[in-house]
């Protein structure tokens, strides 16, 4: 039984189907295309057809495949427009490529406008299916042909058509290029192609629109509420622009709460500063900061309980030094109403003193004075009244005492001088 076939809309009518010497010469001329593409090397096929001589004969093109490497396949494949992924490699020996050239050959028939028309059709075509990356190809080899110094297509016969037909492409094109930057979150590059769809049709709303939501995901609210307001003002019953004009306003109120508690913030801070300086000043209370401060976390000299209120206390964060075991204790918060030995009841004993050498009775406590020497610190004063004496200052906010044994005073004391004329 015979079969029904469809043929094609270019099918020379003049061949006859049923002449057999016509269709020996199809095959050939199909088969010789086929060998140009991928050819058969014949001395691999006596290899491959000797390694199983009972295998059955292959058709020439599979025949070709299994006489060449993965490498040959991939530099063959390579040369085919289809798959071509290298233009360097693309090229014969001697630099043609011919199934290249009539790809390029149909690429300028036609008009300037015609050939820009069709690359924006394939442009839409693959937007519609959203292949974003490919749309965006399309529609910037669109804009190409449109601005390209040389001109290679026909002449039109329209002038003034052509000149229209080529401001109207550009303009789509850019418009649909940036609607594929939006899509790729190519945000900058969208509001570049909204600028050039704007400068071809002043008027465009969907440039102002798409050129608003890439300004908004970047964050510029300003430039993003113009462009919206812009567009709301060539069509304000437009649902697109009023949504995006919403959101950009959201955001702005947002970013207004946020530089408003920031505001609030720093001028607390600076006057929680003021208020502090002024503090210390009035006490008599030296202070001086070095380039290396320690690490104290969020540990400083503060007024508490209000910072803003002149009547509150002073307190620092004060380091208890036990030189002579190489010990330390940090105290975050030593109020100047406070004693040295208010802190000690509580501290001691000491966990690590073995020999019970640190005793609120058996130790005395020094602190630098402000030329590097030494002053002792009466364990029973307010720590208010020892640094308003002027003899001693507080480094990087830092209040530090030496606690000494009173059988190791001595050599305390010793080695300090030696360290200070050292």
């Amino acid at each position: 039984m015979g079969q029904i076939e469809e043929l094609p809309d270019d099918f020379d009518e003049s061949l006859n189907l049923n002449d057999g010497a016509a269709n020996a010469a199809a095959a050939s001329a199909a088969t010789t295309t086929e060998e140009e593409i991928l050819p058969i090397k014949h001395e691999r096929l006596k290899d491959v057809e000797s390694s199983d001589p009972m295998a059955p004969r292959m058709p020439p093109t599979m025949q070709a495949v299994q006489t060449h490497t993965t490498d040959e396949l991939a530099d063959i494949l390579n040369r085919t427009p289809l798959f071509m992924t290298d233009m360097d490699k693309a090229l014969d020996e001697n630099g043609e490529n011919v199934m290249l050239d009539a790809i390029r050959a149909l690429q300028n028939e036609g008009t300037r406008g015609e050939v820009a028309q069709s690359f924006r059709s394939e442009g839409n075509e693959t937007a519609k299916e959203k292949r974003w990356i490919d749309a965006k190809e399309h529609y910037t080899k669109a804009i190409a042909v449109l601005q390209a110094k040389e001109d290679k297509w026909e002449k039109p016969e329209d002038e003034e058509a052509e000149r229209k037909l080529q401001k109207e492409v550009e303009a789509a094109c850019y418009i649909n290029r940036a609607l594929c930057h939006l899509e790729l979150q190519n945000y900058r590059s969208t509001t570049l192609d909204c600028a050039a769809a704007l400068k071809l049709n002043p008027k465009n709303v969907k440039a102002y629109y798409r050129s608003a939501t890439a300004l908004l995901a970047l964050d510029k609210i300003p430039e993003a509420e113009d462009a919206a307001a812009r567009g709301l003002a060539i069509d304000p019953e437009n649902k697109s622009l009023q949504t995006v004009a919403a959101k950009i306003a959201e955001r702005k109120a947002a970013v207004e709460r946020v530089a408003a508690r920031r505001k609030a913030e720093e001028e607390r801070r600076q006057k929680e500063a003021q208020l502090l300086s002024v503090a210390l000043q009035a006490r008599n209370i030296r202070t001086r900061k070095t380039d290396a401060p320690p690490e104290m976390e969020d540990a400083s000299i503060k007024l508490s309980p209000d910072p803003l209120s002149p009547e509150s206390t002073l307190e620092f964060p004060c380091v208890l030094l036990y030189h002579m075991d190489a010990q330390t204790d940090f105290i975050k918060a030593f109020s100047e109403m406070h004693t040295i030995e208010d802190h000690l009841e509580y501290i001691f004993p000491l966990p690590w003193d073995s020999k019970h050498e640190y005793t609120i009775n058996s130790v005395e406590c020094f602190m630098e004075t402000v030329t590097g020497g030494l002053i002792q610190a009466g364990k029973k004063l307010p720590l208010l009244q020892i640094l308003a004496s002027g003899k001693v200052e507080v480094v990087d906010e830092l209040v530090k005492i030496y606690v000494i044994p009173t059988s190791k005073k001595a050599k305390f004391i010793a080695e300090m001088k030696a360290r200070r004329s050292g």
